[in-house]
C-alpha cells in the first residue's frame, strides 16, 4: 500500500500501519500462515473478537455472583445486552407457536418466565454476538490508523451467510426440515390446476427472496460503513488537492470541521448499523420459526 493512500481506511491490507511522527507511517508486514495471507482486516477481527469476549466474559462473572452490577462501565455493557434482549429479541421472537396449541396455561407459563426466562431467550447468544462483534468492527474505523472490517463487503457476505444458516436451522428445528422450506408458500385455497401452477411459481419467488433478504444484511451493512469512511476521506482530500494555493487557508478548517461531523455522525452509524444487522437477522428467524 502507498504510504499516502487517503483511502486506507476503506481498503484491507497486507501491511499495518502504525504512527510515526513524520508524514509516513511505519508499515509493518503481516505474514503467511500455512499459506494462508493475513490481512488487516483479519486482525482487526480478531481485535473485535477479543473484546466482545473479554467484556461480556467478565460481565458474566459479576452478574453470576448475584445482585445488581455496579460501576458505569459494566453497566453500559448491561444495558445494551438488556436492549437487545428486552426491546428486539423477546418482542420480536415472542412465543413459539407450538407453545400457544399446546394448551398450556399462559398465566403459569408468564409466572415460570420471570424464573426461567422467555423461550425467545433461546436465539439471544447469536444476536447478542452479531449486535457486539458487528459493534465494534464498526468502532474500530474510528481509530486513527485502523479501520472497519465491516467496510469489507467479504466480511459482511460472511456475517449474511452465518445469519442465513441460522434462520434455516432454526426454521427446521421448529417446523422440520420440510416444514421449513413448505412454509416458503402460505397457505392458500386454490382450485384445481390453479394449485399445482401457482404454489410452485410462488415456491420459487418466496425462495428468491430468502436470498435476496440475506443478501440485503451484506450490502446494507458494507455500504453504510464504508461511505462514511469515503465521506472523510474525500473531506481530507480537499486539504491535500488545495495545497499550496491561497484556497488552503480557507478549505482546510471547513474540511477538519465537516470532518469532525461526519466522525459523531458516524459513531452514531456504527450502534445504528449493530442494531439494524441484529434486528433484521432476529425478524427472519422470528419469520422462519412462525411460519403463519
Amino acid at each position: 500500500m502507498a504510504s499516502g493512500d487517503t483511502f486506507h481506511h476503506i481498503r484491507d491490507s497486507v501491511v499495518f500501519e502504525l504512527p510515526s511522527g513524520s508524514a509516513h507511517p511505519i508499515e509493518v508486514p503481516l505474514p503467511e500462515v500455512f499459506g494462508l495471507q493475513i490481512t488487516k482486516f483479519m486482525v482487526l477481527q480478531l481485535v473485535a473478537f477479543a473484546l466482545t469476549f473479554l467484556i461480556f466474559r467478565g460481565l458474566a462473572r459479576r452478574v453470576q455472583q448475584g445482585g445488581a452490577t455496579s460501576g458505569r462501565w459494566w453497566n453500559f455493557w448491561e444495558m445494551l445486552a438488556l436492549y437487545i434482549r428486552d426491546n428486539v429479541v423477546r418482542p420480536t421472537i415472542g412465543v413459539p407457536h407450538h407453545d400457544h396449541e399446546d394448551g398450556h396455561d399462559h398465566g403459569a407459563e408468564a409466572q415460570q418466565q420471570e424464573t426461567t426466562g422467555h423461550p425467545a431467550d433461546a436465539y439471544l447468544p447469536f444476536v447478542w454476538s452479531c449486535f457486539f462483534y458487528i459493534l465494534f468492527c464498526n468502532l474500530l474505523g474510528a481509530v486513527p490508523w485502523l479501520g472497519s472490517p465491516t467496510g469489507e463487503i467479504n466480511v459482511t457476505g460472511v456475517l449474511a451467510v452465518v445469519t442465513f444458516g441460522m434462520v434455516v436451522v432454526c426454521g427446521s428445528r421448529e417446523t422440520g426440515i420440510i416444514g421449513f422450506w413448505k412454509s416458503l408458500v402460505p397457505g392458500m385455497e386454490l382450485p384445481g390446476v390453479m394449485k399445482y401452477i401457482l404454489v410452485p411459481m410462488i415456491w420459487v419467488i418466496e425462495l428468491f427472496g430468502l436470498f435476496v433478504k440475506h443478501g440485503v444484511l451484506c450490502i446494507r451493512l458494507f455500504a453504510n460503513i464504508m461511505a462514511g469512511h469515503t465521506v472523510i476521506a474525500v473531506f481530507l482530500g480537499f486539504i491535500a488537492a488545495t495545497a499550496g494555493s491561497g484556497l488552503w487557508w480557507a478549505v482546510t478548517p471547513a474540511s477538519i470541521a465537516g470532518q469532525v461531523g461526519i466522525g459523531l455522525l458516524e459513531l452514531f452509524v456504527a450502534f445504528l448499523q449493530a442494531y439494524v444487522f441484529a434486528f433484521l437477522a432476529t425478524l427472519f428467524i422470528s419469520m422462519a420459526i412462525h411460519p403463519h
